[in-house]
């Protein structure tokens, strides 16, 4: 295999899909090396065949907003690969969503959910619609109009959609409750549900608290004590607020917090008191980060990301691409020593190429926030069992799984002079698994 050849050959068959190409870019060079090590993946065409997705589902979705004006969105449901278990990913609404950012997150899925040790395939899906300034109402017919297309092509056993941006415990509630409807069955085909119809305990902090879990495991290679250590944190939705609740239970101290809007920064740092005006604030009145400046007089950065200030770990938990490579270099010249990324691609390569050269702790977002869908398939097992497990037992489920995870990343990943590139190590791990499975099952 050559990265180059592929990708061109790539950007020809699907242009304009920038985000896909780069995650394609960014495993295909890591697992260059041990790809070419094994002749029959190319005989029987492996990397063409784990790149592009087994098929995309693309259609209209009209509803009808609180005055009677009719709109229409795209929705779309790319699943990727099911060698390993059922496809397997969120849904996520939002106005970016297009076809390129799907393919990125269903490839990046793939691996991720392979790397979680679980059987479950990679698959994504959403829409454009933008569920911002929606009442609830308008969201449930909006989230009916959408399944109402996407039933027929889901299932326990063959695709199991999940929350993603946009998609939190309600939307996720109105979505199987038409399923359930219209496929006239309760079955485990959407997981993030509520406790009281199949839900697990711990599924709205797994992302979080895995992702802390990770960090603790790479900072334990360093002797380095988590307690004290001042942690740049991006976002204020799910993933970035139960990374806050984690740390703080752990004696770190979050600084900071952001949305579309801008960033705060609250340097006495975010305590559990003002976690819970947070998760109120975003929740409840789905308000604007910069209203907790208002409220504790602490500094808010309109328009801005918060990589430019001081901290000793970052953790991005808002979106892909949102540490650009001059961010990188702020943290890096700001003596931060990790980085785990609860977001999914939230670095660009050139930021990752300058925190790996300067030899930071780096975790990519296919290891470090594999929580939550780790925790997703422990829900699915215990649909799959009716039994519902306490909250003691998910977490040290999930514990144990994001250390194997790191363990496996450390095996694959560790350079000549011991730096331990997590990238190289999570993108082996996770692509071998899928790629012996896919070898047993003949060309299909």
């Amino acid at each position: 295999m050559k990265v180059e050849q592929v990708l061109e050959d790539l950007k020809r068959r699907f242009p304009n899909e920038p985000e896909y190409h780069q995650a394609v870019h960014e495993v295909l060079e890591s697992i260059e090396e041990e790809y070419n090590k094994h002749p029959e993946f190319e005989k029987a065409n492996l990397i063409e065949r784990l790149c592009i997705p087994d098929r995309i589902f693309s259609f209209r979705v009209t509803w009808v907003d609180d005055k009677g004006n009719t709109h229409t969105n795209m929705g779309y449901r790319v699943q990727h690969c099911n060698a390993i278990g059922p496809y397997k990913g969120g849904i996520r609404l939002h106005a970016s969503v297009n076809p390129s950012i799907l393919k990125f997150l269903a490839f990046e899925q793939t691996f991720k959910n392979s790397l979680t040790t679980l059987p479950m395939g990679g698959g994504k899906g959403g829409s454009d619609f933008n569920p911002k300034g929606k009442s609830s109402a308008e969201i449930m017919r909006f989230c009916q109009a959408f399944v109402t297309e996407l039933w027929r092509h889901i299932g326990p056993d063959t695709d199991v959609p999940a929350g993603d941006i946009g998609v939190g415990g309600r939307e996720v509630g109105y979505m199987f409750g038409m399923y359930k409807k219209l496929a006239r069955e309760f079955t485990g085909t959407f997981t993030g549900k509520g406790i009281t119809f199949g839900g697990s305990l711990i599924r709205p902090e797994a992302t979080g608290y895995g992702n802390v879990y990770f960090l603790l495991e790479m900072l334990k290679t360093k002797n380095v004590d988590i307690k004290g250590k001042k942690c740049l944190v991006s976002g204020s939705g799910n993933v970035a607020q139960y990374t806050c609740e984690k740390l703080i239970e752990l004696g770190a101290i979050p600084v900071t917090l952001s949305d579309s809007s801008g960033y705060i920064y609250d340097p006495e740092g975010i305590t559990a008191e003002k976690l819970e005006y947070v998760k109120e604030l975003k929740e409840l009145y789905r308000g604007r980060i910069s209203e907790y400046a208002d409220t504790y007089g602490c500094k808010y950065v309109a328009g801005a990301r918060p990589w430019g200030e001081k901290g000793d770990i970052a953790l991005p938990s808002a979106t892909q691409n949102e540490i650009s490579g001059s961010d990188a270099e702020k943290l890096v010249a700001n003596g931060v020593i990790a980085v785990s990324e609860g977001a999914n691609m939230p670095s660009t390569p050139e930021a990752i190429a300058v925190l790996q050269k300067a030899k930071i702790l780096y975790a990519p977002g296919k290891a470090a926030n594999a929580g939550g869908v780790s925790v997703s398939g422990l829900e699915m097992t215990q649909n799959s069992e009716r039994l519902s497990w306490s909250a003691e037992q998910v977490d040290n489920q999930l514990k144990w799984i994001m250390s194997n995870i790191h363990e496996n990343c450390v095996k694959y990943g560790t350079e000549a002079d011991g730096y331990v590139n997590y990238v190289k190590g999570a993108n082996i791990a996770g692509f071998m698994k899928v790629a012996r499975a896919v070898m047993a099952q003949g060309i299909i």
